[in-house]
């Protein structure tokens, strides 16, 4: 007994309420039973049983013709027929006209080798709105039913009409998706001629594309329709296998020389039906049947060899696969032997004797990859490396690798593998392995390989959510640990190939994922977008798309140079559109505050070098410090220096100088000593150079701690905590000793004739110039966490904290010495005024004159360099910041080689400038007599009473 499959194209005016100048069609399918010898009537007898005379039967033929056994049935197709293609992805050998066999209870049949599948879409307008709301709503139903009616009304009439169904609805005004199937052939221009027919009447837009087989393919493109005619044929393809060899054991070791050995060599491919012939070439035996298992087919060959004499090379073995069509692949096997005395890694767990210098592998348990374990040279055993990866993964990277070459739509296999590699990496625990990693990063590349577009919204969202998952904090060791013998970076290959998918998907929302976020600004002349709080303008911009693609922990990830390090997120900004003239601005959020001389550098990430380049890309400076402008669209970042910014010299030149100051005070106070008695004649000389003593002394204190400080990281904590208080204590001291100088000089000019009383002007002195200084840093002492690190001191320089502006302990420095600065000068510009004034009220004579000229001269030069007019630069060097440019350099110069010399001013002006001094020392030298005071440097007779 036979059956076949018959259908029918009846015509009638009645189906679909076709317009009465065409006849719809509709195909019906019959499965008949029948008589084996009925077979070549059976449409000449089928006819008569349709008798109606608004129905006629236009074309009556057999598809399929089955033979039935006990329990299966054969089924083959007839002239000009195939298998469908759910048939052929269903069932791998029933693919074109081949005869298949099924159960008994199968309804498989073939269609049309002429048959089209016609896909496409409809822009309507809002009076198809309802047909958005849920589809379980009656609005729905009434307003799909009613464009499904108009729809068939007019496409029924094309002829081999079969199916038409509408996929589903979307936004875009109202976008409906259909598909329609003919049994036959369809006329291009038909086709056109009813789109346009169906646009006026409902109105609307389509966009159509066919698939069948055709001689050709072309695009046609009329008002308000475009059709894209697809070929597809159908190949009888003759497989070629992966084949993987292998050894059992992988080493043959030879306990002594007299050793026979014997050696199973496999070749192993995934199972298939190509029915493969083997051979193996070489002097092994072949081993019949090969082991079959679910997925796998195992061809062996044994090779049995001696010790003596040992092999002197590795014994060779091949073997070949012939497909049907007479193609051939080979496996090569190499057997490599122990020889007696030979160094070796002997067997541990798993692992198997295996030769000095060579690795080891295993395949996984329950996962795809290997294992490696490599034997060293001296015969140790190193360090596991896993290549084990997820099942899934691994064939979610095949699929990706023949997603526009295997069967199926290219857009529909790229939807099933974004989908799988979703969710493979949903959980980020199985993946949390470099290998698991890797492969899933090569997905991506491989799907960026291959793919011109992504207009699938399902797919677009798979896309991002899975490169999300990538990005997860808990796979941080898994980017950064790859195996020794792997110099590329999976984030340089993560980076190019998602910026390349994100760039063709076709996406104009905002697309927010925990770890990727994309934003797209579409024809606009200035795009502003935002990703991550990282705020992107793009101003006078032609035209096209713009995207922006923030990426989270991907910055520490891709290498950089040693010397910088990241300090922002990565962001990529990509466009369809001309980018001959772009003129991008950044504004990136610091992952930490930059430090005081720290730079910072724009750049963006070189696909071609593989590195950051900062070619293009400007930063904005000090004052915005996350700005950056660039001339080029690519993916951007922040680098933050590791160290701040050299000043050239600047080690020198203070060495030098604390030297230079050391001596030079050293040398102010044997002098001081050694003439004391000589210029200490009156109670104004004496105070004068007690203050001078005692400035000395706090420099050089001072001075001292700094060149013991040189090198912080030399010192422990404890010294380094001393030594800050004592050049806290040292460098304040100095300047209030400083401002009790002024006070006496300012004093002594403007009260000419009061008299002070000794005692009490160095009690007053010796309050200011030490209490004061010992309270300051007492309080900032206990007030920053008791002297604590980062609170009081740094570790790194030994000196006070900078915060910023008003913050940290260095302004309980910085605070009295600007006040005592300003003191100081005001003082030194009273007394200058004042001598003037001395001058205008003396004799007009030259001598006069030229003596108040010296008069005028000499204070200026005294009092400059010892109330510290330097200090000034010191405060602006705690202002400017080095990154500010040349100014901040000079700046910085002025302060270091005024400020190191210090010690050297003070004894050129307080002691070999001050003619008393000078005459008092060549008189110990002379032993002549005393110079007078009255020819001091500041002529000047006070009554100072006791």
């Amino acid at each position: 007994m036979m059956w076949t499959f018959i259908f029918l194209s009846v015509l009638s005016l009645n189906i679909c309420q076709a317009a009465a100048q065409g006849n719809s069609t509709q195909k019906y399918y019959f499965k008949l039973k029948i008589d084996k010898n009925a077979i070549g009537n059976v449409t000449k007898l089928l006819r008569p049983f349709v008798n109606d005379t608004n129905f006629s039967i236009e074309d009556l033929k057999m598809t399929t013709e089955c033979t039935e056994n006990s329990d299966s049935v054969k089924c083959s197709c007839k002239l000009n027929h195939r298998w469908s293609d759910d048939v052929c992805w269903s069932h791998k050998m029933c693919c074109g006209d081949s005869e298949c066999t099924f159960p008994t209870n199968s309804s498989q049949m073939c269609v049309s080798v002429r048959s089209v599948a016609v896909s496409g879409y409809l822009t309507l307008g809002q009076n198809y709105s309802d047909c958005l709301r849920d589809n379980t709503t009656e609005k729905y139903k009434e307003c799909n039913d009613k464009l499904l009616m108009k729809m068939k009304e007019v496409y029924s009439t094309i002829r081999g009409f079969d199916t038409l169904k509408i996929t589903r609805y979307r936004i875009g005004s109202v976008i409906a998706e259909f598909e329609m199937n003919t049994a036959d052939g369809v006329n291009s221009k038909d086709l056109i001629n009813k789109a346009q027919e169906l646009s006026k009447r409902l109105p609307a837009t389509f966009h159509l594309e066919t698939a069948g087989n055709y001689s050709c393919t072309y695009t046609q493109e009329q008002p308000n329709v475009t059709i894209i005619h697809k070929d597809t044929g159908f190949l009888d393809v003759s497989l070629l296998p992966k084949i993987s060899t292998s050894t059992d054991p992988p080493f043959v070791r030879c306990e002594t020389i007299n050793s026979v050995v014997t050696v199973t060599a496999k070749c192993e491919i995934s199972k298939s039906s190509e029915p493969y012939v083997v051979t193996w070439i070489g002097n092994a035996i072949p081993q019949d049947p090969p082991d079959k298992s679910e997925e796998t087919i195992v061809y062996k060959a044994v090779q049995i060899m001696t010790c003596n004499p040992p092999p002197v090379k590795p014994v060779e073995l091949q073997c070949k696969f012939r497909n049907r069509c007479s193609q051939t692949r080979s496996g090569d096997i190499k057997i490599y032997f122990i020889k007696v005395g030979e160094k070796f890694c002997a067997a541990e767990g798993d692992w198997y004797d295996t030769k000095a210098g060579f690795t080891a592998e295993l395949k996984c348990k329950n996962s795809a990859g290997v294992r490696l374990r490599k034997c060293s040279e001296a015969g140790g055993w190193e360090e596991e490396d896993s290549r084990c990866v997820l099942v899934e993964l691994e064939r979610t990277l095949q699929q990706a690798k023949i997603v526009n070459t295997g069967l199926g739509f290219k857009e529909e296999n790229a939807a099933d593998v974004l989908s799988s590699l979703e969710n493979a990496t949903n959980n980020t625990e199985n993946i949390d392995t470099y290998a698991n990693v890797n492969i899933s990063v090569h997905v991506l590349s491989t799907l960026h390989q291959r793919l011109d577009e992504i207009n699938n919204n399902s797919s677009i969202d798979h896309l991002l959510e899975s490169s999300s998952n990538l990005l997860d904090r808990s796979l941080n060791k898994s980017w950064t640990s790859p195996p020794r013998d792997i110099n590329l970076t999976l984030a340089d290959t993560y980076l190019s190939s998602l910026e390349r998918l994100i760039k063709i998907a076709n996406t104009t929302d905002i697309s927010r994922k925990p770890n990727v976020e994309v934003v797209t600004c579409v024809n606009k002349t200035e795009c502003e977008n935002s990703v991550f709080n990282v705020n992107v303008s793009l101003k006078n911009w032609e035209s096209g798309v713009v995207k922006t693609t923030g990426f989270k922990q991907l910055e520490s990830y891709l290498p950089h140079d040693w010397e910088m390090k990241p300090n922002s997120i990565v962001m990529s900004t990509t466009t369809n559109g001309s980018t001959d003239k772009v003129n991008i601005t950044i504004n990136f959020p610091l992952i930490t505050p930059r430090p005081r001389h720290v730079r910072l550098e724009c750049v963006s990430w070189n696909n071609t070098a593989r590195k950051w380049s900062s070619d293009g890309c400007k930063w904005a400076g000090a004052d915005d410090e996350g700005r950056c402008t660039c001339t080029h669209l690519s993916s951007f970042a922040i680098l933050l220096s590791r160290y701040p910014m050299n000043i050239t010299g600047e080690t020198e030149m203070t060495y030098v100088g604390l030297s230079v100051s050391i001596i030079s005070l050293t040398i102010s106070l044997l002098i001081e000593l050694v003439v004391w008695s000589d210029v200490v004649k009156t109670n104004t000389l004496h105070l004068r150079h007690t203050a001078h003593v005692n400035i000395s002394v706090c420099l050089l204190v001072g001075n001292c701690c700094f060149l013991a400080s040189s090198k912080p990281r030399d010192l422990s904590h404890i010294w380094c905590k001393t030594l800050t208080v004592l050049k806290h204590f040292s460098y304040l001291s100095m300047f209030f000793w400083m401002l009790c100088l002024s006070a006496t000089l300012l004093h002594q000019t403007l009260y000419l004739f009061h008299q002070v009383s000794r005692t009490k002007y160095l009690r007053f002195s010796m309050i200011v110039g030490y209490g004061c200084p010992l309270l300051i840093v007492f309080v900032t002492f206990l007030t920053n966490n008791s002297g604590g690190e980062s609170s009081y001191y740094r570790k790194d320089t030994c000196w006070l904290v900078y915060v910023g502006l008003m913050s940290g302990s260095i302004f309980t420095f910085v605070i009295p010495v600007g006040i005592i600065v300003f003191v100081n000068i005001f003082s030194m510009l009273v007394v200058i005024m004042k001598l003037l004034h001395h001058q205008e009220n003396m004799d007009k004579s030259r001598e006069k004159e030229k003596a108040a000229a010296k008069t005028i001269l000499r204070t200026v030069v005294l009092l400059t360099p010892v109330f510290g007019v330097t200090w000034i630069f010191g405060l602006a060097v705690l202002i400017v910041d080095l990154t500010s440019g040349p100014i901040a350099y000079l700046v910085n110069y002025v302060f270091i080689f005024m400020n190191g010399f210090q010690g050297l001013f003070i004894l050129l002006t307080t002691c070999l400038g001050d003619r008393t001094t000078r005459e008092a020392l060549l008189k110990r030298f002379r032993k002549k007599a005393p110079a007078s005071t009255s020819d001091s440097s500041v002529k000047l007779d006070f009554k100072v009473k006791k």
